[in-house]
């Protein structure tokens, strides 16, 4: 195939204490090459159903994980992994990936992730359906034009953000006004219902005595 594109497809990620659940983004995946090995994961395929796309990444992951004990599932639109850590490393990873740094095709899965404090009473399976959840994978797709086509390109601008770690930050926040132009406003409004309150002067008259 001449025209074969190369792209990184996108990657959600959530953990548990023993876990790191791992969704790559790819519809109509062919012959995947999936290798989960102690310190990375390496994903090579080609997908879409129309035109062809080849994807490749290759993910270093921030600590360890039990190759041997971790499971791959391969369904229609995705790819599951779901990573064993090792029995002595209970710890939650501050980020999936070995550095720091933000990247353009992760994003935090949030449907997945639960708090490292919250109770733990799901099992670490990778049945379909079992990582990441639709709504996520729906967007992560839609915004690399729905099949992996070459819109993926504008993936970059579209993010933007640190998704390599989970963030408390709330986008819907509003500036807070001065507190100078509030105390303004409050004594503006005092001096209009003071104004209206008092009487014209003029038209006070002195009380007349008998």
């Amino acid at each position: 195939m001449t025209n074969e594109q190369v792209v990184i497809p996108p990657v959600i990620w959530a953990q548990r204490n023993n876990v790191v659940y791992v969704t790559i983004c790819v519809e109509d995946t062919k012959n995947p090459v999936i290798k989960i090995e102690p310190e990375q994961i390496v994903f090579h395929s080609i997908a879409g159903y129309g035109q062809q796309v080849v994807y490749d990444i290759t993910i270093p992951l921030y600590a360890p994980v039990d190759p041997e004990n971790s499971k791959t599932t391969v369904a229609g639109r995705y790819i599951e992994l779901v990573l064993q850590k090792p029995s002595t490393d209970t710890k939650y990873w501050p980020q999936l990936t070995k550095e720091k740094k933000k990247y353009h095709w992760l994003k935090v899965d949030f449907k997945k992730w639960k708090d490292e404090d919250d109770s733990d009473d799901e099992t670490a399976s990778g049945g379909a359906g079992g990582v990441g959840g639709d709504g996520n994978i729906d967007d992560m797709l839609s915004m690399m034009g729905g099949g992996g086509g070459p819109k993926f390109g504008g993936l970059g601008g579209g993010l933007g953000g640190d998704y390599n770690v989970p963030s408390d930050e709330d986008s819907d926040d509003e500036e807070m006004p001065e507190l100078d132009d509030i105390e303004s406003e409050i004594a503006g409004k005092d001096k209009e219902k003071s104004e209206e309150t008092l009487p014209n002067l003029e038209e006070v008259k002195p009380a007349t005595t008998a």
